[in-house]
């Protein structure tokens, strides 16, 4: 059981009186320890309610972002999660940067072995838009290079 201790840096779980984001904020982000840092075990995150501006007109864009990772030390507090992704609502960005600033914000925070980030995007203008981040480790390097081969597939998008 994790002691009161151990839970006091998280400051967003629990808090009734949590205001919503309006703007990009990595400073969201909150993270725990992992109890279990000897064993590789995989998190996945799934906000299929992802918003996010065009940079150039301004009309909102809905996506759905899934987030992989194998954890080292630290780990990444949901709702602090939800709520760092909701900050993207009025943040203007393309699709490939919101992925690549998402990978990044949480690579930097948790330094885990082994992270991706994916984007499902709605079609604008008739064609939609997919891209995937991931980032490893020396040790999980080898997982980074297949797991970015992999996803040059497009046929796994496909789920009609």
């Amino acid at each position: 059981m994790r002691t009161d201790e151990s839970l006091s840096r998280l400051t967003l779980l629990g808090c009734q009186g949590v205001k919503y984001p309006s703007d990009y904020s990595a400073e969201l982000l909150e993270t725990f320890d992992n109890k279990h840092p000897e064993r590789e075990y995989l998190v996945t995150f799934d906000c299929p309610e992802f918003t996010t501006l065009c940079p150039k007109t301004g009309q909102p864009d809905f996506g759905h972002i899934f987030i992989s990772y194998i954890p080292r030390i630290k780990m990444v507090e949901s709702k602090s999660l939800k709520l760092y992704l909701f900050s993207f609502r009025n943040h203007g960005d393309f699709h490939e940067d919101c992925v690549n600033i998402i990978l990044d914000d949480l690579w930097n925070l948790m330094d885990p072995r082994y992270i991706e980030v994916r984007g499902v995007f709605m079609p604008r203008g008739g064609i939609s838009i997919y891209p995937f981040a991931a980032k490893a480790d020396p040790e999980h390097k080898n997982l980074c290079d297949r797991r970015i081969a992999e996803n040059m597939n497009t046929d796994i998008f496909i789920r009609r």
